[in-house]
């Protein structure tokens, strides 16, 4: 008897030290090493308040996601379980590829509210989902509001039908103004892939670049007394462009609200980008990348950027257009 409770207690202090390859929901996101690989150089954004130095501030609100789907880590989501959006979701670009079909139902994070399935997943009947928003949120709630669920990593960026498959889920969407998300919003997303497709190229000739969305939260306006509908969504992206053998990145933001004009969402610096959050995450330095990823450019250089983004889509304000998920635009 004595020999097996010895060979327990071995076997139980072998498997407390093994890290936590199967965790979903993290302390930190360098807990798993496939999900430090969606940030440049394993590097988090430092948010005052939220995330400063790749530790969580308040490890009881905000969760820390290395969004599992099918045994394969997808992306990285910290999510505001107070207000049931994201903060933010980063993920790596590579491509696009085949688009799959568009999912009936939305998953949810197990992990979130006492679940113990290490992957996103469905929701179940009979669970109260208290930490997180659900579809019947935005479901029965939405269309009231006139707010749908807008991916943060978008559904066009990602490269395979799984990998597509994996960006639905609710830790990865915010309640966002159906025209803002059809408009501007996603006008931008298509003429930021092309740009992505174009000049952020490896060694190899591949696409590949960083990118990071996120949420800045509303002060009280919710969907079902539940969800927090942001004021304003704010993306960027750094890569190396091979090319021209030198690092590049751009940021771009806009309010989260009805549009009923032809609005466009110009691009902006990284120190732009990085003073707007700062009125919204005070009290400390706000940065998305490494300080390889250039903050800032000349008037000559923004001016060539935005002409470089009209030619990439139709940005330019001639003409209001949607588009959809796919990036399928036309005009309206």
């Amino acid at each position: 008897m004595m020999g097996v409770l010895n060979h327990l207690s071995t076997l139980l202090l072998l498997l407390s030290l093994l890290p936590p390859a199967l965790s979903h929901v993290v302390e930190r996101f360098s807990d798993v090493t496939d999900c430090e690989t969606f940030f440049l150089e394993g590097t988090t954004p430092n948010l005052p308040g939220i995330l400063v130095g790749g530790k969580v501030q308040d490890q009881n609100r905000y969760k820390p996601i290395c969004q599992k789907y099918k045994k394969t880590y997808m992306f990285a989501t910290l999510y505001d379980t107070t207000n049931m959006i994201p903060v933010f979701s980063a993920y790596t670009f590579t491509g696009v590829g085949p688009s799959g079909t568009r999912p009936d139902t939305w998953m949810i994070e197990p992990q979130l509210d006492g679940g113990i399935e290490p992957v996103m997943g469905l929701e179940k009947q009979g669970v109260i989902y208290t930490h997180q928003a659900v579809n019947q949120d935005y479901d029965e709630y939405g269309k009231g509001k006139k707010v749908n669920k807008g991916h943060l990593f978008p559904k066009s960026f990602a490269h395979q039908p799984v990998n597509q498959d994996s960006t639905f889920t609710l830790t990865n969407a915010v309640p966002q103004v159906k025209t803002f998300n059809e408009g501007s919003w996603g006008k931008m997303e298509c003429t930021v892939r092309k740009i992505l497709l174009k000049q952020c190229l490896d060694n190899n000739g591949q696409p590949k670049a960083y990118v990071l969305t996120g949420a800045v939260p509303s002060v009280n306006n919710k969907l079902n007394n539940r969800v927090n509908i942001p004021d304003l969504l704010w993306t960027a992206y750094c890569c190396y462009n091979i090319k021209k053998k030198e690092w590049m990145a751009k940021a771009h933001w806009g309010e989260n609200q009805e549009e009923t004009n032809k609005q466009v969402l110009n691009p902006h610096t990284l120190s732009e980008l990085y003073n707007m959050l700062k009125q919204h995450y005070p009290g400390g330095d706000v940065q998305v990348f490494p300080d390889q990823c250039p903050r800032g450019s000349s008037q000559k250089e923004r001016e060539k950027s935005r002409e470089r983004e009209i030619g990439s889509g139709d940005i330019s304000g001639k003409g209001l257009m949607t588009c959809d998920e796919d990036c399928k635009c036309v005009s309206l």
